[in-house]
């Protein structure tokens, strides 16, 4: 079921919001001094173009670098990556078939604003949103 669910996110949504967070990447990666930015964007974009299967866990030794990288991260890319997820969310919720792509989107909204201090891990036995505990 996640793959079908993964193919169907991808050519739906997934892909223009991997094509979003690579453009971000690249932009942080260009202004050097954002490149832990970018690397950022980058993970999360490979996370939102194939994101059943997998949750979003917090590093437990993350501190207030993270806190402070995430303030600057809103500020540069993340409120307009949430947006994206926002908008798309609820262009899915309109049909009945895109209803759970469109809570696993909204799901996806804490991550595109803070995204450090957070690992994305597979997850095992969980159902169709990686609900589940992660494997240790």
């Amino acid at each position: 079921m996640r793959t079908v669910l993964n193919v169907i996110w991808l050519i739906l949504a997934g892909f223009w919001l991997f094509v979003g967070y690579m453009a971000v990447g690249v932009l942080l990666c260009i202004l050097i001094l954002t490149i832990p930015w970018g690397i950022a964007s980058f993970r999360i974009g490979l996370y939102s173009l194939w994101p059943f299967g997998r949750t979003i866990v917090s590093k437990p030794t993350a501190g207030v670098g993270s806190f402070l990288g995430n303030v600057v991260w809103v500020i540069l890319a993340g409120w307009w990556l949430a947006l994206a997820h926002i908008v798309s969310g609820i262009a899915l919720c309109i049909t009945i078939i895109g209803i759970p792509l469109g809570i696993a989107d909204f799901k996806l909204v804490p991550i595109s604003l803070m995204p450090l201090g957070k690992d994305i891990v597979p997850t095992t036995g969980a159902g169709a949103f990686g609900t589940a505990a992660p494997r240790v």
